[in-house]
């Protein structure tokens, strides 16, 4: 088994078993939710603490770039501004070159960002064959925005395209297997899709819009959009046909066989808005240079999930990627 722990899983062995009760506690772990929201600051004031913590298990060309980005990433999506990280980095014995290159490659990326790394912790085993990071964001917000207030009315808008995370690992940890399939310009293209997986821009023109926003990761867009649906107790309908795809995307999944839909998301936002709130939401991302489409509806639910084409899928998809690995 890879990928994400199954949400039947979650709610039987992690949900449940949360230690005490804290009121400060805005919202707690929940399927779908990315991130944790805590009052910190005294009554009334209305600041509150955004956390969340992600791994890097698989990828390995530019693992600290992912592992700032994609923590960085669920702090935006929550409608936060991402301020301070810490990590855990766990290296393969004698691995002090990977260190130095993943500290550069995080010390790049909290740079650009703008964000302090605190803390961590990094040690060596002899059980890996590659590096495992994990890396915790911590940021701030006067509007938490969930992945669950989707409801029945509301349009689909995406930020971005589709499975912009999953071309640059393609294209960086799986060169070898494309050389000869896909031109060169094309594969250089893709492997410059690492410094376009920021949602930080994205997520700060809808916040003011959204009922729902989330980024989608693991499992691409279509997994995204089936943890909102699910989480929002809603279903929603989608057209493959609105969501957009990169050329260099569609080159490096056509010559591997996997769907663009369904491998690492980073780069796209996905947002519910009130119908009312579409045209304004989608002149917002405009003016911060940011390409948004409308890609479905928000409708009552007969079943949580997602209808794509006409076909109901309620189950997250495994990430086309794990394939590959293996």
């Amino acid at each position: 088994m890879v990928g994400k722990v199954p949400p039947e899983t979650l709610e039987q062995l992690v949900f449940t078993r949360l230690g005490g009760s804290d009121p400060a506690v805005v919202q707690g772990p929940a399927y779908g939710e990315d991130t944790a929201a805590l009052r910190v600051d005294k009554a009334g004031d209305e600041e509150l603490l955004v956390v969340n913590s992600d791994p890097i298990s698989l990828a390995i060309d530019r693992v600290g770039t992912l592992g700032v980005t994609v923590a960085c990433n669920d702090i935006a999506a929550s409608g936060g501004t991402p301020r301070w990280l810490t990590n855990v980095c766990i290296l393969p014995d004698d691995g002090d070159r990977e260190l130095d290159r993943i500290t550069r490659q995080i010390d790049d990326a909290a740079a650009t960002m703008g964000v302090q790394v605190i803390g961590g912790h990094a040690e060596y085993s002899t059980e890996l064959s590659r590096p495992l990071l994990s890396m915790t964001c911590l940021g701030t917000t006067d509007r938490y925005v969930s992945s669950s207030g989707a409801s029945a009315g509301d349009v689909i808008l995406m930020a971005g395209s589709a499975g912009i995370e999953g071309t640059a690992i393609l294209a960086s940890d799986f060169r070898e297997e494309l050389d000869g399939q896909v031109e060169n310009d094309v594969l250089t293209a893709a492997t410059a899709y690492y410094d376009e997986l920021s949602v930080l821009e994205s997520a700060s023109a809808l916040a003011s819009y959204a009922t729902a926003m989330h980024d989608p990761t693991e499992g691409g867009v279509l997994t995204g959009l089936i943890e909102m649906a699910t989480s929002s107790s809603a279903t929603f309908a989608v057209e493959r046909s609105t969501i957009p795809v990169r050329s260099e995307t569609e080159a490096l999944c056509d010559a591997l066989g996997v769907d663009p839909l369904r491998i690492f998301g980073s780069g796209a936002l996905l947002a519910t808005v009130p119908g009312s709130e579409r045209d304004a939401a989608l002149e917002a991302l405009e003016a911060s240079d940011v390409t948004g489409a409308v890609i479905g509806r928000v409708d009552a639910p007969e079943e949580p999930g997602v209808v794509l084409d006409g076909e109901p899928i309620a189950t997250p998809v495994e990430d086309d990627l794990y394939e590959l690995w293996e």
